[in-house]
């Protein structure tokens, strides 16, 4: 499996509730309750380590079949491409075989600084394993036997393998690297996960209300991200953040940052609430841009800040409607 298929995994799976519903968000001005268990968050956690850094969760099928999401491919057909690779090489359709998804990034023994260093995909569905496992033979993965589980090893890059695939139990598959997914089989006889987690098991429990949502330490998601000076200078005191989203025929959803004290929450509060003026102020003459930043609601006490947003259907079809005369009216390649 190439590096741009094992990234396009990873990062659509990561990305696909959350980063529809922030995004956006993030155009325009630049928690499903059944996925719940009754510890908190759904089951799959069981097989993420106790150290990863970022957790998310995606109702792959819900997002899918959601009203949004068929006018997001209607107004912006995207090339396959990767997905298309994927199913080549695995037998697994992201689309139709999968229910949903928990995501992680974790840091590994070489990382130095915040940047995560390894990601799991733990997707519930449908599989047909004897065509997923003969798939990924065909290209160059070997299977081996892992305290009873048939772990599928990627092809080799630079002396290391791409990535690896294990069943877990009936309908629930594996993706990741090799460390990681010999980690979850670990995990089935029980130990740390990150369901034991006090820092990150609190924000799961809280985000009870979208079908996508995404938590862990900021630090984390900031280096990866560019954002505005005056939000970057607030980045040290930030310690963790989480994000839950509801996408349907809209989407509705909240930000949430914690800070390390009172001061630097009032601090970060008094910078969104700065931005948010000045755009709101920017956009007065745009309808479509205006109704978006009104519902951007900023909140929060002691340590939290909250940012949440409702895009309704309408206002969608207005950021639509505006980006399509945009590409109108650039000039043709």
């Amino acid at each position: 499996m190439t590096t741009k298929t094992r990234y396009f995994v990873v990062g659509s799976l990561l990305t696909l509730g959350v980063g529809l519903g922030v995004g956006l968000v993030a155009y325009s001005v630049g928690f499903s309750t059944s996925a719940l268990g009754a510890q908190g968050g759904p089951r799959e956690l069981q097989f993420v380590p106790s150290n990863a850094a970022v957790v998310a969760y995606a109702d792959v099928h819900d997002i899918m079949t959601s009203d949004l999401r068929q006018k997001v491919r209607s107004a912006l057909p995207m090339k396959p491409d990767g997905q298309g690779e994927f199913q080549n090489q695995t037998g697994i359709n992201i689309e139709t075989d999968i229910d949903h998804v928990v995501a992680a990034i974790v840091p590994n023994g070489e990382q130095h600084g915040p940047v995560p260093g390894a990601a799991i995909v733990l997707a519930r569905g449908r599989f047909d394993q004897v065509k997923i496992e003969a798939l990924m033979r065909e290209h160059g993965a070997q299977v081996e036997d892992y305290k009873g589980s048939r772990l599928i090893v990627g092809d080799m890059k630079d002396g290391k393998p791409t990535v690896s695939l294990a069943f877990l139990e009936p309908g629930l598959v594996a993706v990741g690297s090799s460390a990681l997914i010999r980690g979850a089989v670990d995990l089935k006889s029980g130990g740390a996960s990150v369901a034991t987690n006090d820092e990150l098991m609190p924000l799961i429990r809280d985000m009870d209300s979208g079908n996508a949502w995404a938590a862990g330490r900021f630090d984390a998601l900031a280096s990866q991200a560019h954002l505005p000076e005056g939000v970057a200078q607030q980045l040290p005191s930030v310690s963790l953040f989480s994000a839950s989203a509801h996408i349907d025929s809209g989407i509705r959803g909240t930000l949430r940052t914690e800070s390390r004290d009172e001061e630097a929450a009032n601090g970060l509060r008094d910078v969104v609430r700065g931005f948010l003026a000045i755009a709101r102020m920017q956009a007065s003459s745009r309808p479509e841009l205006a109704g978006v930043l009104q519902s951007l609601q900023l909140s929060g006490t002691g340590k939290t800040v909250a940012l949440s947003f409702d895009l309704p259907a309408a206002s969608i079809d207005a950021l639509s409607a505006m980006g399509a005369r945009r590409r109108e009216a650039q000039p043709q390649q």
